[in-house]
């Protein structure tokens, strides 16, 4: 894509998309650092465990739900 042919809006747009892309990415990484931090205790081997797993399903879900409920927060108070 040459950004150079791009016109005001198409620019915001796609500046729009890379800021969201970059946002997600961030939270991925945020939530991967602190549930493996919290659930893997030990050397990881070639698969978790079944306590390892349900830890990190139920911690990935609480800060999912945890970080939307901060977005819809903050956009109430705009």
């Amino acid at each position: 894509m040459d950004l150079s042919d791009l016109n005001s809006a198409e620019m915001q747009r796609f500046y729009s998309e890379e800021q969201q892309r970059a946002m997600i990415n961030e939270m991925v990484a945020k939530m991967t650092s602190q549930c493996w931090d919290k659930c893997i205790t030990g050397t990881p081997g070639n698969k978790f465990s079944s306590g390892e797993t349900n830890c990190l399903t139920h911690c990935a879900q609480r800060y999912v739900e945890m970080s939307m409920l901060i977005m819809k927060r903050f956009q109430s108070m705009q």
